[in-house]
């Protein structure tokens, strides 16, 4: 297996769980890769050629389903999968984590939509939770009044580029600019970043209704913040922000970036006591 495959692996696992993507190692008659869909309960069996990514990946079975899986469901999955697969993959590039966020994003739509079409049927008075997702909210006043308190990882090398993640509490997307904003005037070492990677997730209530705020911008690491923000998501975290800054040390280090900038976003967010079973996290 190529280093890029492995560092794709790795990041894989580092954003989703542990052994969301795994070899089968254990001399069953299918000999290799399990791929696991994130709140799915339901497990693909893909072969991964030693030309990939230059020839594209097999899904080949469902490998399990879980107890309370509809039955179909996970069939459904596996068709589902093989059509995202035809419309991710380019040659010479790796696909699995576009394959698997595609994927649950084509999953969850169809699971909102089923929703919706319950709403449809319910009184319309009992409607009383909604969620917005949204990039913007209204702009108010004394934004640069807002002083972030930043929760710091570890600083972390490798091949001499430089990462460091840090994560504060937030309740608007004001306080959002206000934080970049204040961290790239105040810390020089964080303005000179080759790359300030950030996403965010807000929960609030305006006119009694549930509204949900979350984004995520690259800062030119191509596709960091969108796994960013997925980390944060899978993490169940609320009313947070996390920038990770990274300087650039001139050797590419290819998808491993991904798995640095999530563990030490990780790192911040449990240090800051955001995440709900932050306890656990440290044993």
């Amino acid at each position: 297996m190529s280093e890029a495959v492995e560092d794709e692996i790795e990041a894989i696992n580092s954003i989703y769980g542990e052994n969301t993507l795994y070899k089968r190692s254990d001399g069953a008659a299918f000999d290799g890769h399990v791929l696991t869909i994130p709140s799915r309960e339901v497990a693909l069996r893909l072969l991964i050629p030693k030309q990939y990514p230059d020839v594209c990946i097999d899904i080949i079975a469902v490998e399990g389903v879980g107890s309370t899986v509809p039955k179909g469901y996970g069939n459904h999955v596996l068709i589902t999968a093989r059509d995202v697969l035809s419309k991710v993959f380019i040659p010479g590039q790796v696909c699995l984590f576009d394959l698997l966020q595609e994927l649950e994003q084509r999953l969850g739509q169809e699971t909102s939509a089923q929703g919706e079409e319950c709403l449809g049927n319910e009184d319309p008075e009992a409607r009383v939770h909604h969620e917005v997702e949204t990039t913007r909210e209204a702009d108010v006043p004394n934004r640069v009044t807002f002083i972030p308190e930043w929760i710091l990882s570890t600083m972390v090398t490798e091949k001499k580029s430089g990462f460091l993640a840090r994560a504060c509490a937030i309740k608007s997307t004001t306080e959002v600019e206000a934080a970049i904003a204040h961290l790239l005037t105040s810390d020089k070492r964080a303005g000179k970043a080759t790359h300030n990677i950030s996403a965010y997730r807000i929960r609030t209530v305006v006119n009694g209704n549930e509204v949900v705020y979350q984004d995520c911008d690259d800062d030119g690491e191509d596709a960091a913040g969108g796994r960013l923000l997925k980390l944060l998501q899978m993490m169940d975290v609320w009313n947070v922000l996390v920038v990770v800054s990274r300087w650039y040390g001139g050797v590419k280090l290819g998808p491993a970036r991904f798995g640095i900038i999530n563990a030490m976003a990780r790192q911040a967010v449990i240090a800051g006591r955001f995440a709900k079973d932050w306890s656990s996290h440290h044993g």
